[in-house]
């Protein structure tokens, strides 16, 4: 399919009908509107304000209601999985709640017991952290305001590794300081040291020697043991006030949907009411300069013809003025786009390549597997998963086709669980040889060549690709010299060389040995326009030398062949290990359906991605870079979006 057709638009009304414009706007999401420093308009008439403000308190609402959202999610009673659809809301409902007096007071009290649920959750970690310091010194039972206030001597409390003490002590006696243990924490031990005050430094240097780490109890009275009773009573205090908490977050969970409804809500008002901030405007009116697809042009006419303040009309696109680029396809294609937008835009003036991609991939997806069981166990998973999910699943969808070719190819090269047929059901090998066109551990050059051949057609459709493209768009010249002459090229010089393998006529290989001098010509002279005849005549002779670089990226189809060899090689080794795990009994045929099953998933889960991303890579530098341009920016409208929510396609806001 061609790129969608783009129309550029000025939409102009009064300044107090802009914000239910812009809503009304939203609602179809057919729009992109662009900002001053975007819209053209802006620079013709540099005399044209902004008023250049953020809507901060709408801003700052929106957050807490998102802050508020994530933290009641967790007490939701009703636990939604992971393909659970959005909640449908109907108009009057969404209606009552955004705009109902008390609409934010739920978002208040849930900040509220948010912030108690934090504190409560400090108190709980700070005082374990006491109890855990406290713990080792239950022995001591001097009060702990005590050990400091001694004048002739300096007590020191801190803990010592188990391996020191002993050297410690020795060395602290010889000081005449003394080294009392009082408990254990770990492989340390609690220790009370105390020595004279002159003494002290020498002391302190000792200690350093022996890895002690000092422990205060500064704040603190009591005996340890009081202390200990009294912060583990703080502690349950703690844990009860925040269980309370909790319940009562359970309890504010039953106004989730609000929240969410109203977080909903505030995005989309926010998107609208910043683009109407940054649009160019006059003291009286605002103008939104934008992109609508051609065929949405009369939809937007009806749109603003709500608004006696307001008009619209087509305006004429500024040289050099980037259009946004969107793609559409037929529903075979369509789920191909994720590769498209994976790789990046295609340029206004470029072709869309989804079509064009979405058999290769598919194919290219499926030599890579190589694995009729496994496919079949990857559409009846994704079928699964398709039924789950609502909204866009055209990711799905791309990946059961690639299943589907993924059981073909198995089934053309014998693969079925690797050799599972062979080594567990010899009884259906008949059924195995009836379908199965060659076995690649067999005869792997065949997989060889075909490999290289499907690189080669892909190559050269993407070079004749170029050549339709340019000529349509009336490059005549272009079309011929930049691509003509090498679709010529390349497939006289591969007749040729089929020829003098025997695999052609000798005649064949003559005639297009001569036809080859006419493109190869062409290039020389034409391929490079630009300069003094020397120049091009010495950049026409270094392009056919890289006709060697063609040569490379067709033998980077051979990851085909030794992916799909690699997935088969790698669900035989697990076969091979069930079958020696079975020969040990009822135990062995429990353990070899474990491993099978799960050395098959792993399998199935590393050769996806495998396949996936060198698929991908074979789109990307060998397919795009012949025909695409690239660096297109995407069409995005002015839409409403909802995260949480799915609002009545009848209903408006």
């Amino acid at each position: 399919m061609a790129l969608v057709k783009m129309a550029k638009v000025l939409m102009v009304c009064h300044r107090s009908q802009a914000a239910d414009l812009l809503e009304g706007v939203q609602q179809a999401g057919i729009v992109e509107i662009l900002d001053a420093q975007r819209a053209i308009i802006s620079k013709q008439s540099p005399e044209l304000q902004t008023e250049s403000r953020r809507p901060r308190d709408m801003e700052e609402t929106h957050a807490r209601l998102e802050r508020a959202v994530g933290f009641l999610r967790p007490y939701r009673k009703e636990k939604r999985g992971l393909f659970a659809p959005l909640e449908k809301i109907e108009r009057d409902r969404y209606a009552e709640v955004v705009s109902g007096e008390n609409a934010l007071d739920v978002l208040d009290e849930a900040e509220q017991v948010s912030g108690r649920m934090d504190r409560l959750a400090n108190e709980c970690d700070a005082t374990q952290a006491t109890l855990d310091t406290l713990g080792p010194w239950q022995g001591l039972d001097t009060p702990v305001e005590e050990i400091g206030r001694l004048h002739r001597v300096t007590c020191w409390t801190g803990l010592i590794p188990s391996q020191h003490v002993a050297q410690a002590s020795a060395k602290l006696t010889e000081l005449g300081a003394t080294l009392q243990q009082v408990g254990t924490a770990g492989n340390r031990q609690a220790c009370l040291i105390v020595a004279l005050n002159e003494r002290a430094e020498e002391v302190q240097k000792a200690l350093r020697s022996a890895e002690y780490e000092a422990v205060s109890f500064e704040g603190m009275q009591g005996t340890v043991a009081e202390l200990i009773a009294h912060h583990r009573h703080k502690l349950e205090q703690s844990r009860r006030e925040l269980e309370q908490q909790k319940a009562r977050a359970g309890q504010l969970s039953d106004d989730l949907l609000r929240l969410e409804i109203l977080d909903d809500h505030y995005r989309n008002v926010l998107s609208r009411e910043t683009i109407r901030g940054s649009a160019p405007a006059t003291e009286q009116a605002v103008l939104l300069e934008g992109w609508v697809r051609a065929e949405d042009y009369a939809k937007l006419e009806r749109i603003v013809g709500r608004f006696d303040a307001a008009s619209v009309g087509k305006i004429e696109v500024a040289e050099g003025e980037e259009k946004p680029v969107e793609i559409e396809n037929t529903h075979r294609s369509r789920p191909f786009e994720v590769i498209t937008r994976l790789y990046g835009m295609p340029a206004a003036t470029d072709v869309d390549p989804t079509p064009f991609l979405a058999p290769f991939f598919a194919l290219f997806f499926g030599i890579c597997l190589t694995d009729a069981a496994y496919g079949i166990v990857m559409i009846a998973v994704l079928w699964w998963v398709l039924k789950k999910i609502k909204g866009d699943a055209k990711f799905i969808k791309m990946m059961i086709v690639c299943s589907v070719t993924t059981v073909i190819a198995g089934a053309l090269t014998g693969g079925w669980c690797g050799d599972a047929i062979q080594v567990f059901v010899p009884q259906l090998n008949g059924f195995r040889n009836a379908v199965m066109w060659f076995d690649p551990l067999e005869s792997p050059m065949h997989f060889f060549y075909i490999s290289l051949a499907l690189g080669y057609l892909q190559i050269i459709f993407a070079i004749g690709l170029a050549f339709w493209h340019k000529w349509k768009r009336g490059g005549h010249r272009e079309a011929i010299f930049d691509h003509g002459t090498w679709f010529v090229w390349l497939n006289s010089l591969m007749l040729f060389g089929l020829a003098k393998a025997g695999l052609l006529p000798p005649a064949v290989g003559t005639l297009f040995g001569y036809v080859a001098l006419v493109p190869a010509l062409g290039i020389v002279l034409f391929s490079e326009r630009e300069g003094s005849w020397g120049a091009r005549i010495g950049m026409g002779c270094y392009n056919v030398f890289s006709t060697v670089f063609y040569v490379g990226d067709v033998l980077s189809y051979i990851r085909l062949m030794a992916l799909g060899m690699v997935t088969a090689g790698f669900g035989m080794a697990v076969n091979s290990i069930v079958k020696q795990v079975m020969d040990l009994g009822v135990l062995g045929w429990i353990l070899g359906v474990v491993v099978f099953v799960g050395g098959h998933v792993f399998n199935i889960a590393n050769s996806c991605l495998s396949a996936f991303v060198h698929s991908m890579r074979l789109q990307f530098v060998e397919f795009f870079t012949k025909f695409l341009q690239g660096g297109g920016r995407e069409f995005e409208p002015l839409r409403k979006e909802y995260r949480h929510i799915q609002v009545d396609r009848s209903s408006t806001d």
